[in-house]
């Protein structure tokens, strides 16, 4: 079975042109229920460099199904046997305003399109720079 990755590395994801706001945005909460963009948001806010994309992806999917420790080995080689939306197509770089910058361990972590960090990483001519995906067509 061939396993797909999400992950990047010494890459830099920039916010969508259509992105609505001009600072990284927390993503809300709907009532109790977290969203994907605020699950993505902790993960990767609370633990820059920890993580790879494809860890942050599977987790989020994970928790919204309810898997248990003893269940991921094999669901995460199910998850990642069809290709998977990355972080191009977050909500946090089309809709909240956070750039994602992937190191050479492929390891992520955020920046608000407003900080310094964002503007020297867009510019960066060692980086792979790339734009997330607009919202509209």
């Amino acid at each position: 079975m061939k396993i797909h990755t999400t992950n990047y590395s010494n890459t830099f994801i920039e916010i969508a042109d259509d992105c609505p706001v001009t600072f990284g945005e927390i993503p809300p909460t709907k009532g109790d229920t977290k969203t994907v963009a605020g699950m993505q948001f902790d993960l990767v806010s609370k633990n820059p460099y920890k993580f790879t994309s494809d860890d942050i992806l599977f987790q989020v999917y994970a928790e919204r199904n309810d898997l248990i420790r003893s269940e991921y080995d094999e669901a995460r080689q199910q998850f990642f046997s069809k290709g998977q939306p990355c972080f191009r197509a977050s909500p946090l770089t089309k809709r909240y305003g956070w750039g994602v910058y992937s190191n050479k361990d492929g390891k992520i972590a955020l920046y608000g399109c407003e900080t310094e960090e964002y503007e020297k990483f867009s510019k960066d001519k060692a980086l792979k720079v790339i734009k997330a995906m607009k919202s509209s067509k």
